[in-house]
């Protein structure tokens, strides 16, 4: 049984007892085939741009509002400036095995107060 509004649409069940959501925990995720932490840019910075020009022919930027970057110095400026905050809250994706940087992920457009979290600035290495 769905409910609907006054144009007969579907829509959910209303939530009589929300409460504000806690912000994403700051802590590692580790599953079978990778490791998500937060993203340190002292620490990830040069095995991320390693792996971005490894096999670069650039496609992979398509899609983003940044990059690509010709020079470390470029994406260090960058990481340090866009990635540093809690909003979005950058990660880094590592290889579970080898721990090897392969890219980034954010959550974006926090809003706890209305239970919401973006997943965005998703970018795998070639």
């Amino acid at each position: 049984v769905f409910h609907q509004n006054s144009f007969e649409q579907p829509i959910g069940f209303p939530v009589s007892d929300w409460k504000e959501c806690a912000l994403p925990p700051r802590t590692a995720m580790s599953g079978k085939w990778c490791l998500v932490e937060i993203l340190d840019t002292e620490k990830h910075a040069e095995e991320l741009f390693a792996a971005y020009v490894k096999k670069r022919n650039d496609q992979d930027w398509t899609y983003l509002p940044y990059g690509p970057f010709d020079r470390f110095e470029n994406y260090l400026k960058w990481m340090k400036n866009a990635c540093s905050g809690k909003d979005p809250l950058f990660h880094v994706i590592k290889d579970a095995i080898t721990q090897k940087a392969l890219g980034v992920a954010s959550y974006l457009r926090i809003e706890p107060i209305l239970g919401v979290v973006e997943v965005g600035h998703i970018h795998f290495s070639p």
